[in-house]
């Protein structure tokens, strides 16, 4: 009976010593985001005040942003889109680099590649590979080349001077890219859909979006550039279509709908909730209630899923491009397009807070990102 007291004790305090460990210091949520000229700006919601700002070497300011899965390095789009940059968020140091063109173009006749990334971002769930989206340029004499599109891979552990492990084919106009939680799929948003193999790029389905044809409806069109689904692994993002059967000498009657694609399980649904009646430019999905969608651009949009309608709409001081939503759900991050970002109840759409960036610094069109910190 001693020998056994002795172990629970023994284990009682290697518990409590793991308790107060500095190793199982409980992880915090911080807003990540990007503002010119070329800085990353680390926020702490839950003080409405900026933690901590980190300058990135070279040109240009940041546009897409990923995070590590540890919460440690952020990898920033920058340069003009023209390179991948890491950060370390503990020491600000840059400890990934990586230029997509071949040198500075100062001699063309070479038919050198003049590369740059539109937006098209992402890192795979092990933190061991990051895709980018490109579209290159061969530089000749006489004329510029364009080159297929596609989907250069990059290990993170590449340093300074780091260069793509593969090269994957991509579909033209492709703007997001985004993978499967399990790391087994990548998905590409072009006028379609496109369900790539992360390993050769082999396309394994199709979901048709401007291609998905139904009568008395023209073709859909959607415009997004911000991956903001790291909270319920949903991407959203608004989409726009008509309808055309209005009878003779009527115009068409525009119809906003809302596509989603679970990062989780791979469904795709499309589905038009109103008639046009407000420009919306980027959505999120609540994490704690998957029936809710947040959208932004001159108003801040609630959408119930279940129910395919609007439930609350209210208007914005201005307009933002990006928008994201806290862990627990509660609350709403406006953000882009301005020197602000506004907070917002979830439940009522009351702004309750806002940060601003020292010096009335833009943040443009740089992703608004959730990462956990310790």
């Amino acid at each position: 009976m001693k020998t056994k007291a002795l172990v629970t004790g023994a284990a009682l305090l290697a518990l409590c010593a793991t308790m107060f460990s500095p190793l199982c210091v409980q992880a915090k949520e911080y807003i990540l985001t990007g503002m010119k000229p070329n800085r990353l700006v680390l926020i702490d919601p839950a003080k409405r005040a900026i933690a901590r700002i980190y300058t990135i070497p070279g040109g240009g300011s940041p546009a897409g942003i990923v995070t590590s899965p540890d919460g440690k390095t952020a990898y920033v789009t920058t340069n003009h889109m023209g390179s991948l940059v890491g950060i370390d968020l503990d020491s600000g140091k840059e400890v990934f680099h990586a230029d997509f063109s071949d040198g500075d173009f100062a001699d063309v006749s070479d038919g050198a590649l003049r590369v740059r990334s539109f937006y098209g971002l992402e890192i795979s769930p092990d933190g061991k590979e990051l895709f980018v989206s490109e579209s290159p340029v061969r530089l000749l004499r006489d004329e510029y080349k364009v080159e297929d599109t596609r989907i250069a891979v990059y290990r993170t552990d590449g340093g300074m001077a780091a260069e793509p492990v593969r090269l994957l084919p991509l579909p033209r106009r492709t703007t997001n890219i985004m993978m499967s939680t399990d790391g087994t799929k990548l998905y590409a948003n072009s006028w379609d859909l496109y369900t790539l193999d992360p390993k050769d790029g082999k396309v394994l389905k199709v979901d048709k979006i401007l291609n998905w044809q139904r009568k008395n409806f023209a073709p859909p069109g959607l415009f997004n550039v911000w991956n903001q689904f790291e909270q319920a692994h949903v991407f959203v993002t608004p989409y726009y279509t008509a309808r055309t059967d209005t009878g003779s000498g009527k115009p068409p009657v525009p119809r906003t709908g809302l596509l989603t694609l679970d990062l989780k399980t791979g469904d795709f649904h499309m589905n038009e909730f109103e008639d046009s009646s407000a420009i919306m430019f980027s959505s999120v999905l609540s994490p704690v209630h998957h029936n809710e969608v947040y959208s932004v651009f001159k108003t801040l949009t609630k959408n119930d899923l279940e129910k395919n309608k609007v439930i609350k709409r209210v208007a914005l001081p201005h307009p933002y491009y990006c928008v994201n939503i806290s862990g627990d759900g509660r609350e709403v991050y406006a953000a882009g397009a301005g020197n602000d970002i506004g907070v917002y109840s979830a439940d009522t759409l009351r702004r309750i807070g806002e940060i601003k960036m020292p010096g009335g610094a833009d943040l443009a069109g740089a992703w608004i990102r959730m990462v956990e910190r310790p």
